[in-house]
């Protein structure tokens, strides 16, 4: 059970230290999380942009559908 335990970790080193960081650690302050920073402000205007096409479809078809009712 040890050994098994030991050996998962052990991979996990491994793999983590194939990863990708997203900053630069010579960087100090802000400048040092600016990817993180980017990829986030792209993942929120996305997430906007989405949500407001779907309102609109949503609105589009709510009177399409009262219109085709009456």
């Amino acid at each position: 059970m040890i050994a098994k335990a030991k050996e998962f970790l052990s991979e996990i080193r491994v793999e983590l230290a194939k990863s990708s960081w997203p900053w630069n650690p010579e960087e100090k302050g802000v400048k040092k999380y600016r990817e993180l920073i980017d990829s986030t402000a792209i993942v929120v205007i996305a997430m906007v942009l989405l949500s407001g096409f779907v309102s609109l479809c949503d609105l589009v078809l709510l009177k399409l559908g009262s219109w085709v009712i009456r």
